[in-house]
């Protein structure tokens, strides 16, 4: 008998408790998975853990700009360049996979109510239709295939440029996500006052196109970005790699911003090569490898627009990365790219002809690249 009242006191005493071990997952809005338990308490599920953030990919904007979303992709329209400023996606692994081939039906946006760019702008202007959300990105949904050839995704590039190196870039883009399951990607023009134009619509040529890129997964976030001339180049893509930090300064946009203070800060100031490659099969794994194991690298000695000392790394002989050779000693004025105020920088006047670079690269050979620079150099000579 006492043995049985012993035991309906322990069965009474574990159901008073059950409650209080029942407990469910949740994620903070900073990201962080945690246990909640009925009587209140939480705890963080794995410290070293990092999840998904709402719309992480989407730069910070003003109250007074809308952002628009179709199926693949969101974006912030420019109607004073008849473009976007940036267009942001989230690219994962299984959305590698094409399933629709592409439809090469380009149209104006329909959820741009101030309308946008139309076929009749890039007829005969010598200028390809380059999309900023990749078709070969959006493969995956009909619908988002349809949607990359809206003309709010596209931008007057040149066609050396756009079948050349940012083709490269972009297949790189996708080697990344597959091999990291899922990077964030914010791609778009650099708009300045003054950009020559095409079409009745006077749609802007930028003189440069940008990526920002962010891992954000498996506890092991990393970040990097790439600033393009509009122009061919044989160089690698790795050549054109900079901070998110030196991007925001070229751009006037904050990539990012969602993350965690600490973390943004960690992540926008460096460029790891080696980090989007290590142990990894991709296209151009042996330049990266190169670029990041060979010469001496230092920190660029230009100084940014909030007054700080360049964080990029450079091998130029002059001692400034290319965002900042404008800086050095003797430089033309004209180059220097970190003249800019809180939304644009000072881009160098135009000529109206691009031409050869006539700029020499450490090999003795003349430089590849196209420049409207009127002293015909490019941006790193």
């Amino acid at each position: 008998m006492n043995y049985l009242r012993w035991l309906l006191s322990g069965l009474f005493t574990l159901l008073l408790y059950l409650p209080v071990l029942a407990q469910e997952e949740a994620v903070t809005t900073t990201g962080r998975k945690v246990l909640l338990y009925q009587d209140g308490r939480w705890e963080y599920l794995n410290a070293s853990l990092t999840r998904s953030i709402p719309n992480l990919e989407l730069p910070r904007t003003r109250p007074s700009e809308r952002v628009i979303s179709h199926t693949g992709y969101a974006f912030l329209y420019s109607e004073a360049h008849e473009q976007s400023r940036w267009v942001a996606y989230e690219l994962t692994a299984e959305e590698t996979q094409k399933r629709f081939e592409r439809s090469d039906r380009f149209r104006p946006d329909p959820k741009v109510s101030s309308e946008t760019a139309s076929d009749a702008d890039y007829r005969r202007s010598g200028y390809d239709r380059g999309h900023l959300a990749p078709a070969s990105d959006m493969g995956w949904s009909e619908q988002a295939m349809e949607e990359s050839f809206y003309y709010s995704n596209i931008s007057p590039q040149e066609p050396s440029f756009n079948r050349g190196i940012w083709k490269r870039l972009e297949e790189q883009v996708r080697q990344w996500a597959i091999e990291n399951e899922a990077i964030y990607v914010v791609t778009g023009p650099v708009l300045t006052d003054q950009l020559p134009n095409i079409g009745s619509n006077k749609v802007s040529i930028p003189e440069y196109f940008y990526k920002a890129l962010l891992h954000y997964r498996n506890g092991k976030p990393k970040a990097i970005a790439f600033l393009m001339p509009n122009a061919a180049s044989k160089e690698p893509i790795t050549s054109f790699a900079i901070s998110i930090d030196s991007l925001e300064e070229v751009t006037g946009l904050d990539f990012f911003h969602a993350l965690p203070d600490d973390q943004e800060n960690r992540l926008e100031q460096t460029v790891c090569l080696p980090c989007w490659t290590a142990g990894k099969s991709a296209p151009e794994k042996e330049e990266i490898k190169e670029r990041s194991t060979s010469g001496v690298s230092t920190q660029c000695q230009g100084v940014t627009r909030a007054g700080n000392r360049c964080r990029n790394n450079t091998r130029n002989e002059s001692g400034y990365c290319h965002v900042h050779e404008g800086q050095r000693e003797g430089a033309n004025p004209a180059n220097n790219s970190i003249q800019q105020d809180a939304n644009t920088y000072q881009q160098p006047e135009s000529s109206g002809a691009s031409v050869q670079c006539s700029g020499t690269t450490k090999k003795g050979a003349r430089c590849r690249r196209m420049t409207r620079n009127p002293n015909g150099r490019c941006f790193q000579h």
